[in-house]
């Protein structure tokens, strides 16, 4: 074999070599399920960090879990964050070579209430006197004109209520039907996070 052939022969083995070496470099991963305490948990970014340095991210599916692969073993931070919702962290996951960690279901992230829409409302009789125990319905106007229910409330014993939401620009209906008298309806248009305040009026059950 020519001297130079046998160099490129030799570089040729030494490549494939680091190559597989690299390939069989022992990894682990990170799995798990987030929950979310108001809509979907599809789309949760998880940002995975060793030493305040970011080394990757994914974002959940439509069930809430994810799976982060291809980590050298080694201890990791893990920050959960979507638009609305407050920020979860997890701090020291060990992650071992050859193996997958599970951190279950058991992290939620709660409303971020700075970044919310509520809807806080009462009901009360037509001799302004606070009426407790009325059903109090939350449905979304569609763009159609057509309604689709979403969430419920019991007035408290002040007559009171309040529903928590995104702060996307949408319409929503209010509606309250206290025992025997006619149902009666509100409707809010919310264009982004504040408080949007409703007040319902019933008039007296027929006799």
């Amino acid at each position: 074999m020519r001297p130079e052939k046998l160099v490129l022969a030799s570089m040729a083995l030494l490549f494939l070599g680091t190559a597989s070496m690299a390939q069989d470099r022992p990894t682990g991963g990170i799995k798990g399920k987030v929950r979310v305490e108001t809509g979907a948990p599809a789309g949760v970014t998880v940002v995975i960090r060793q030493n305040e340095r970011e080394v990757n991210r994914v974002v959940t599916d439509k069930s809430g879990s994810f799976l982060v692969q291809r980590l050298p073993a080694g201890k990791y931070a893990l920050t959960f964050r979507k638009p609305g919702l407050s920020v979860g962290t997890v701090e020291n996951v060990e992650v071992k070579a050859g193996k997958t960690r599970s951190l279950g279901d058991r992290l939620i992230l709660t409303i971020d209430e700075g970044s919310i829409a509520f809807i806080r409302g009462s009901v009360f009789t037509q001799d302004g006197r606070s009426i407790a125990g009325a059903k109090v319905e939350l449905a979304k106007i569609q763009e159609d004109g057509s309604t689709k229910k979403i969430d419920g409330r019991v007035t408290n014993e002040t007559g009171s209520f309040v529903f928590r939401l995104t702060p996307d620009t949408a319409k929503y209906r209010i509606m309250v039907k206290p025992g025997n008298s006619e149902p009666v309806s509100q409707d809010v248009e919310i264009d982004g996070a504040a408080v949007y305040r409703v007040a319902l009026s019933v008039p007296a059950a027929p006799k």
